[in-house]
């Protein structure tokens, strides 16, 4: 079974520019999840010819969201994590199948000057816990961009970006606290050692050019589904946002 997680950066601008359609077609996932989508119910007709559309939406015209298309139609389909504060920019998207969860996640950005730390932190407490509470009742697979670059491989400029957000030490321990909740970095499952292979570039100092990047995005998946994973994969060869696809195989079936 094939997951693609994309961070799209804006879907009307990547659909506009084909890019995101020529992937989609070709790549033929069970599961499509995008972050980013940055749009409002109805702003958007994409025919999808097999699959069953999920959105989130965020309050905030322009901004975040997130959407499922998947070809398997869920046992129920959830949006956020239940907490009002945390609920209102469209980040989080569960579906409900017999062998797991499937979640799609936009993690909260800590932005310049850590403005935003305080609230990540709490963001991330909040969402292990849900994550650890499905966990109980059957295995998860996340994915998405979750802003972090857990360790100094995950980048390509550890010592600069030290205290640069996506690279504290306190985004970095909450990736740590998760992977220890019970949880799996599926690419380093496969590739634990493997260097300069990123999932997002800054469009600044032409950044992709170099490679000068970082692997953000992630399929994240319960311990206990270790032995149901196939590969991972980061597609660096797919442009149209500044983030590239990450895809998940597992030996389910649906």
């Amino acid at each position: 079974m094939k997951f693609i997680s994309w961070n799209v950066n804006g879907l009307r601008a990547i659909v506009q520019k084909g890019d995101f359609l020529d992937f989609f077609n070709k790549i033929d996932a069970d599961f499509f999840c995008l972050q980013e989508t940055k749009l409002q119910e109805g702003q958007i007709e994409l025919d999808l010819p097999g699959y069953h559309q999920y959105w989130n939406y965020a309050v905030k015209k322009g901004y975040s969201g997130t959407a499922i298309f998947t070809k398997h139609e869920p046992l129920s389909v959830s949006y956020g994590i239940g907490i009002e504060e945390h609920d209102q920019e469209g980040r989080v998207i569960t579906l409900e199948y017999p062998e797991f969860y499937m979640i799609t996640c936009y993690t909260p950005n800590a932005q310049n000057e850590l403005a935003r730390l305080d609230y990540r932190m709490t963001w991330e407490d909040a969402f292990r816990a849900y994550l650890v509470e499905l966990d109980a009742k059957k295995p998860v697979i996340l994915c998405g961009d979750l802003n972090v670059a857990h360790k100094e491989i995950d980048l390509k400029n550890p010592k600069t970006n030290r205290h640069n957000a996506g690279f504290t030490d306190e985004e970095r321990g909450k990736m740590t606290e998760l992977l220890g909740a019970g949880f799996t970095d599926t690419f380093r499952h496969f590739y634990p050692d493997m260097e300069q292979i990123y999932s997002w570039w800054s469009y600044r100092f032409k950044a992709r050019e170099k490679n000068s990047g970082w692997r953000i995005d992630y399929f994240i998946t319960s311990s206990s589904m270790d032995d149901r994973l196939v590969d991972a994969k980061i597609h660096t060869d797919i442009f149209g946002s500044d983030h590239c696809p990450v895809e998940l195989e597992t030996n389910h079936t649906l």
